[in-house]
């Protein structure tokens, strides 16, 4: 079955999704071969282009996944004795 084409798909070389990602050529590859990022190989010689919205929504799990980490690490920095109000402060401010 055919695939209709996406109007606003853009198609970017390893190179391109590299340099905006700020990662080597390889590591762009390994990103497609482990699915986080959408690729597709087109032409003969068959060559592989990176969908560029799956560039932006991999950057957007990645934020995603930093903001939780950083929730997660200021919540095992508390103590409970801070946030009930008793026993020793070892973060006084």
């Amino acid at each position: 079955m055919p695939v209709t084409p996406q109007p606003n798909l853009r198609l970017l070389a390893p190179a391109q999704a590299a340099e905006i990602l700020g990662v080597t050529v390889d590591e762009v590859v390994a990103l497609v071969q482990s699915a986080q990022l959408r690729g597709v190989r087109v032409g003969v010689p068959a060559t592989l282009r990176i969908a560029e919205h799956s560039i932006t929504e991999y950057l957007d799990e990645q934020a995603e996944l930093e903001r939780l980490s950083a929730l997660w690490n200021e919540s095992n920095e508390a103590s409970f004795p801070e946030l009930w109000g008793t026993g020793i402060v070892r973060h006084a401010d």
